[in-house]
């Protein structure tokens, strides 16, 4: 399954950058996106895992609970 890298806004609006095939590329692809970014930009690039891009996105644009340690 590939990596696909993506440019996410803060109101979840995603941009698609590109695929890879191996985690490594995708990572430093991400990692150097980032680096360039102005320090002010309030956007973010993240990569996921998936099957095909229409399931990327699917699991990009939904919202995540927020995560719980332990017992309360």
């Amino acid at each position: 399954m590939p990596y696909f890298v993506y440019k996410v806004s803060p109101t979840l609006q995603l941009t698609y950058i590109d695929t890879k095939e191996r985690y490594q590329d995708a990572r430093t692809l991400v990692r150097g996106l980032r680096a360039e970014r102005a320090s002010d930009a309030v956007d973010d690039y993240r990569l996921i895992f998936a099957r095909h891009q229409s399931e990327a996105e699917r699991l990009l644009s939904t919202p995540r609970d927020d995560r719980v340690i332990g017992e309360d």
